[in-house]
């Protein structure tokens, strides 16, 4: 009888191939365990190296900020005192400016006090001539207390004949006096107010009634109101007196109070004629010196808006009601652009009240 063996599957060789493939597996295992930590010990130092460089840029940047910060501030300090220093220069030059002005009008007063006493020479000399030759003619009595001279002598306001024992003369010191057009008057309404008080159409404005207190008579009283929305005297203090019309230190100084008067606001013709019945006694004579028909009451609208030219006219009418009876009005017309009716309306008010009326040449004085 055979002797049977059993088949053994799980030999001693074949537990030495597991193990030993079992232990290489292991150590590809450690092997590859120990170079992926070497690489991530790499990484990291890496990564802590940019963080590093990072920080050190973050806080170069705060330097530099800080440093900004005090050159903005810095900045903004030598702005404030630029800007300062520009505010007083701008102050400065405008003061200089309206000196200038003022002096101008002293040298232009002092060339016609000038011109004044050669014509007095003039005279003067034709009196002694015709003393010397006998004759018995007498030359003309002067009564002017100031001169006024324009280019080559010219008088272009003769038209206008001032009289009366009370003159009252009235001026438009309105935005409108800045100029003819509309456009430049808008235009000039912004700018300085030294640049206003020279503007050319005022100039002619004070030039005109520096030319009529050369003609009140020595005997005579006056008063010279200048009006936009209000109306007040232009010599402060005088609002409910008569002027001395033979003082020539207050002609002159309502004249040099009138140049430097800036044109501004609306007109209000009504206010400028309850003058007249505010005065005691109520003058004989008024000269009106203004360019067109009012723009408002005796009170400013509620709203400001453009006035129409029929609502200019009825505020025309109203005004004339309030003037006083039987005192001649005299109008001094300098037109603006687009005022139509004012020529015809002043022309009727000057007919209607034995006055004149007249606008004087572009070119006057």
């Amino acid at each position: 009888m055979r002797n049977r063996r059993t088949t053994q599957v799980f030999t001693m060789s074949f537990l030495d191939c597991i193990c030993c493939g079992f232990g290489a597996v292991v150590l590809i295992f450690t092997i590859m365990s120990a170079s992926v930590g070497v690489t991530q010990a790499h990484r990291d130092d890496d990564l802590r190296g940019e963080v590093s460089k990072l920080e050190e840029e973050v806080l170069q940047g705060y330097k530099n900020l800080v440093v900004l910060r005090n050159t903005l501030e810095r900045t903004e300090n030598q702005s404030a005192a630029a800007s300062g220093r520009l505010a007083r220069v701008l102050e400065d030059l405008d003061r200089t400016r309206l000196e200038l002005s003022q002096y101008t009008g002293d040298t232009l007063a002092s060339r016609e006090h000038v011109n004044q006493l050669k014509a007095d020479i003039r005279s003067l000399e034709e009196g002694t001539r015709r003393l010397a030759a006998g004759t018995t003619e007498k030359g003309e009595k002067g009564e002017d207390l100031r001169a006024f001279s324009g280019t080559g002598d010219r008088r272009y306001l003769t038209g206008i004949k001032v009289d009366g024992k009370r003159i009252l003369v009235l001026v438009d010191g309105s935005a409108s006096m800045l100029d003819e057009t509309l456009v430049n008057i808008l235009r000039m309404r912004n700018m300085p107010d030294v640049q206003k008080m020279l503007a050319p159409k005022w100039q002619r404005t004070v030039a005109t009634v520096d030319w009529v207190t050369t003609q009140i008579p020595l005997d005579s009283q006056f008063q010279i109101f200048v009006f936009n929305t209000q109306a007040k005297a232009v010599v402060e203090g005088t609002d409910d007196k008569w002027l001395k019309g033979n003082d020539v230190r207050t002609l002159n100084a309502a004249v040099q109070a009138l140049r430097r008067t800036v044109p501004r606001d609306g007109t209000s013709l009504i206010n400028a004629f309850n003058v007249a019945r505010q005065l005691t006694p109520e003058p004989d004579q008024i000269i009106l010196v203004t360019d067109g028909l009012p723009t408002q009451g005796a009170t400013p609208p509620a709203l400001r808006k453009a006035v129409e030219v029929e609502q200019r006219v009825k505020l025309f009418d109203q005004s004339i009601a309030s003037l006083p009876a039987r005192v001649p009005v005299s109008t001094i017309l300098m037109p603006m652009e687009g005022d139509v009716p004012a020529p015809s309306k002043y022309w009727r008010l000057a007919r209607e009240t034995g006055g004149v009326f007249m606008m004087p040449s572009r070119d006057w004085p």
